[in-house]
């Protein structure tokens, strides 16, 4: 892995700041930073010891030091950053949801091919240590075939509509915010992505999707139920069941513990791999490696896009638009 490239971070915001800190665990620090409002920018330059700072968003995307940008800002500015960041020759790692909807994305997967460069979604689940060893074990059939994946995911959000959870010109909703990490997970432990997506939906005042619970299954015959909320809280919870004994993983966004039950024993395994504090460390680290050799497996952008359709299969199906849409 090169300790030479540069990363440029787009935003200021709460991930920005654990982006920040997770290249210092690196032994690296951001090249640059670039935000809507300069001032902000200059402040977190100063937090981190950063020299850069744009007056100008698109001076980052046209800079020829930056190798790698972090795009931090909201859901529905990442299409036009995205663009030209690739047009530019910019690798690419963007903040959960990565699009809005699968158009958007598919594109971007081209663009990014026919520049050669890599593009990935900043999603931890790819990157955490406990699910390349949870992964490992399903994968070897010691625990049977997984048969049945559930997963909640509620959190309380006061009923501000100014801000970004009930926004929809902000893009907000349950779920390109919390959705994304519950239908991943999902995906990771499915052989194949569902192609059988049922769900009952309820909307906020303004419009955005504010619970939902979705039925999915795929062709092999594996089985998911994925509950969300943005007005009642429930556990980060995930459950994968297979043949032989299930897997229960708490705040499993960033989780590094898990544990297996064995289904006829009732005896009780304890899986523990990695920290949450470093998740913004794994993803950073497994993005350089992926730039810096060219082989990318390990950013999973076709579990992302498999993830985007059916995050996209699920607004067709209630109507739900957001104003760059229309």
């Amino acid at each position: 892995m090169s300790k030479d490239m540069n990363w440029a971070v787009l935003g200021t915001g709460v991930i920005a700041n654990e982006m920040a800190a997770g290249l210092q665990k690196m032994g690296k620090s951001l090249y640059a930073v670039g935000n809507r409002t300069h001032s902000k920018g200059v402040a977190f330059a100063e937090k981190y010891g950063i020299g850069k700072v744009y007056s100008a968003i698109d001076e980052m995307f046209t800079d020829n030091n930056v190798d790698i940008i972090y795009i931090t800002s909201p859901h529905n500015t990442h299409y036009g950053f995205m663009k030209k960041a690739l047009e530019n020759g910019k690798h690419l790692l963007v903040e959960k949801s990565i699009t809005l909807n699968s158009q958007e994305l598919d594109e971007m997967i081209a663009l990014a091919e026919s520049k050669g460069l890599i593009l990935a979604e900043a999603m931890t689940i790819w990157h955490m240590p406990l699910y390349k060893e949870l992964w490992s074990i399903v994968q070897s059939s010691e625990l049977g075939r997984v048969q049945m994946i559930t997963v909640n995911f509620g959190s309380f959000k006061e009923y501000n509509m100014a801000n970004r959870f009930f926004n929809r010109s902000l893009a907000g909703g349950a779920m390109l915010d919390i959705g994304v990490y519950a239908l991943s997970i999902v995906r990771s432990f499915m052989e194949e992505a569902p192609d059988n997506v049922l769900s009952q939906w309820k909307p906020a005042p303004t419009g955005v999707d504010e619970q939902a619970t979705i039925l999915l299954q795929n062709s092999a015959g594996q089985m998911a139920t994925v509950a969300l909320t943005m007005h009642s809280k429930q556990p980060k919870r995930a459950m994968i069941s297979c043949e032989k004994a299930y897997i229960e993983i708490m705040e499993f966004p960033r989780a590094e513990r898990a544990v297996i039950t064995d289904a006829v024993t009732g005896e009780r395994r304890e899986i523990v791999a990695g920290e949450t504090a470093n998740a913004l460390f794994y993803e950073l680290t497994d993005m350089e490696n992926a730039v810096a050799t060219g082989d990318a497996s390990q950013m999973k952008l076709g579990y992302s896009k498999d993830v985007m359709d059916i995050m996209t299969t699920l607004r067709n199906d209630w109507g739900l638009v957001y104003p760059e849409e229309e």
